[in-house]
């Protein structure tokens, strides 16, 4: 099992959690609006039709989703969103890009540098982690919804790159230009993703242990509770026994 697939398997479970709480829909919308600056349109902006889908996946009512689409393109006014992405080190040297979307950028600044200091980290200048992580789709489905040889040749024949074995589920990895071919030749052989993103994953990995690993998880766990927080991305690889300790 590959250690950035733990991260994202553990990343799934909070979004579970985040979903009960209503956290993902503000998250969505912040996304849709952002998305939709470069036109309302989902049929000609994949970026919006991929945050639509998302908001579908969490059941997110319709007027909700136009209404963010037209704070989006100015049609209804809102609050100016920035998008930005911070760097910075982690515990024990771990790679770590923070994506927000804030109304206030100062702010924002301040308290995710509070949040890196606080728990063993500290923010980086643009560039100093951003170049170890590609920008990829991410897609999984659950182990019992596909057979691994049927789901292998219906995500490669979609133009994926890699599937991996990630113990519950299954993690197709694709270039982003090939996110939608392979979101819909899963959709037309009746396999439903449980999570389907854009998403920065690393190329390489670091093994953390002990207090470095639990310091780790903390920091991440604060960032991603952050109301400004979009994603957080990592290059850490924790053994599955302290994970389990951890739980």
């Amino acid at each position: 099992m590959s250690g950035h697939s733990k991260w994202a398997t553990i990343k799934h479970k909070k979004a579970a959690l985040d979903a009960k709480r209503g956290k993902s829909f503000t998250r969505i919308i912040k996304e849709i609006q952002i998305a939709a600056r470069n036109g309302g349109d989902p049929d000609a902006n994949p970026r919006l039709r991929t945050a639509i889908l998302a908001a579908k996946a969490v059941s997110m009512p319709s007027d909700n989703i136009k209404k963010a689409v037209m704070r989006g393109t100015g049609e209804l006014e809102g609050g100016q969103i920035e998008e930005v992405m911070f760097e910075g080190y982690g515990p024990g040297g771990a790679a770590v890009l923070v994506n927000v979307a804030t109304d206030n950028r100062n702010r924002t600044v301040a308290d995710i540098r509070h949040v890196f200091s606080k728990n063993g980290g500290n923010m980086a200048e643009q560039g100093a982690v951003a170049w170890m992580f590609e920008r990829k789709s991410q897609i999984f489905v659950a182990s019992e919804k596909a057979d691994e040889d049927k789901l292998m040749g219906i995500v490669l024949d979609a133009g994926a790159d890699d599937l991996r074995n990630d113990g519950d589920q299954w993690e197709v990895l694709s270039a982003p230009d090939a996110h939608e071919a392979v979101l819909k030749a899963l959709e037309a052989n009746g396999i439903p993703a449980a999570e389907a993103a854009i998403a920065m994953v690393p190329k390489n990995l670091i093994k953390l242990e002990g207090k470095n690993a639990a310091s780790m998880m903390r920091l991440s766990d604060a960032l991603e509770d952050h109301d400004d927080v979009q994603n957080v991305y990592s290059n850490f690889d924790i053994d599955e026994k302290e994970l389990e300790a951890m739980e």
